[in-house]
Parts: C-alpha cells; structure tokens; sequence
C-alpha cells in the first residue's frame, strides 16, 4: 500500500486556510504594485486633475473599485506614488554614488541621478497636496524621514569608507541635500530649465561637502606608521 502523504509546515493541504490567506495576500501586493505602477505613469504625464480613475484601472488592468478598495481616493493614490518613486530615485542616486572616490564625485553623482527623472518634482506636488489633505500627510512626513535617514547613513559610509572630512555634521548634509533638491527642482520645472542647468544650480547651491584627505597627508601617515621607513623626520615633514 502506498504511504499516506502528510503535509508538512512548509506544504500546507490546499483547502488549508492559512495557503489562501498568502495567496490573497501576495495576490494584494501586486495589484498594489500593478496600481501605482499605472498611476505614478499616468499623473507625471497629466498631473493629478488630468488622471481619471478609470484611466488607472485600464492602466494596471484592474477595475475602478480595486483603486478604492487599496488607496481609498485618487489623492491617496497620488502621494503614494510619489512618495515610492522618490524613495525609488533615492535608491538608485546612493548606488550611483557609491562608485565614487572624492566627495565632489560624490554629490555629482547623487545630483545627476536625481536630475535625470522628474520624481523630485513629483513628489514636490505631493507635498502641496498634503497641505489640503492632512490625513495624507503621515505618509509623507515617513517618506522624508527615510530619505533622511538612509541618506546620512550611506553619507556616513561614504566618509568612514574613504577617510573624507565632512564640512558639516552628517544629518545636516543629508536634509540639506533633499531640500536643496526640492528647491532647485521645483523652481526650474517652473523655469523650464533643463536636467543639465538643475545639475549645474545644485552643484553650486551646494558647493562642498567634504575634503578628501590629500596625498601628502596619506604618504605621511604611512610613513609614520612603518617602522621600516627610511628616512628622518625631516624627511617626512617634506614629503
């Protein structure tokens, strides 16, 4: 006789309760995703007054009451998706800096990526919507706070990484960067300034933000430290 199956943990029956539960579940998310894929497409096309719910749904394949099933109102919706896509451009300007080697390098790189997409500005509608609309207005104020704190911390890296000395504290450079970029991107939106004249502003508006330890500085200190050095002491303040 054949042996009887028995499920275990990680195999649950089929009719099991808790196997449908994931499946809605993770059915959920990507209709989420689905949603705020279509939206965040739609509004940075034709604003928020320019986007119908129904064109949503069409978008993500969906039907109009699963928009307010998952967001509630179009405005949720809208802060929602602004608020991904500018922790999404976060993302990709910290992994874009991580390839650089001075701190010049460094903020050039995180201002080029951020420059190259309109999520700044995007989310800048966001935060005016939220003036009208409180109850949206924890969902923003958490997206800020993400954006500052995984700012200093891969700031932070960056200097213990490469031994730079940072010009000003740490959490003051990241929350001045984003407002920085807020600023200089919502004024040349306005201005019809291009992704190369935001770039140049913010470089200058910014200016340094840390040195890097020269070269003279590095030999020295090797010097120092090797107990097999040649050399005198004279010899090393010359270096």
């Amino acid at each position: 006789m054949a042996p009887k199956f028995v499920p275990t943990a990680s195999e649950p029956p089929a009719g099991d309760p808790r196997h449908a539960a994931r499946a809605t579940r993770s059915a959920g998310r990507e209709m989420r995703s689905r949603l705020l894929d279509g939206a965040s497409r739609l509004f940075r096309e034709h604003g928020l007054s320019g986007t119908s719910i129904s064109d949503i749904a069409a978008a993500a394949d969906a039907f109009p009451s699963q928009i307010t099933y998952y967001f509630r109102t179009k405005e949720a919706l809208f802060v929602e998706a602004a608020c991904r896509d500018m922790l999404y451009v976060a993302r990709a300007a910290e992994q874009a800096a991580l390839q650089a080697h001075t701190p010049r390098d460094y903020t050039r790189a995180l201002i080029e990526t951020v420059t190259a997409t309109d999520s700044v500005a995007f989310f800048a509608e966001a935060l005016t919507l939220t003036r009208r609309r409180q109850d949206l207005a924890p969902l923003v104020e958490r997206t800020i706070e993400r954006l500052h704190g995984e700012g200093l911390r891969a700031y932070s890296n960056q200097i213990e990484r490469h031994g730079w000395n940072t010009l000003r504290d740490p959490d003051a450079t990241s929350r001045r960067f984003w407002a920085v970029a807020i600023g200089v991107m919502v004024e040349g939106y306005a201005m019809g300034r291009s992704p190369d004249e935001l770039s140049r502003e913010m470089l200058r508006v910014l200016g340094d933000q840390a040195t890097a330890k020269s070269t003279g500085d590095s030999a020295r200190l090797r010097l120092v430290g090797d107990p097999n050095a040649s050399g005198s002491s004279d010899g090393e303040t010359s270096s």
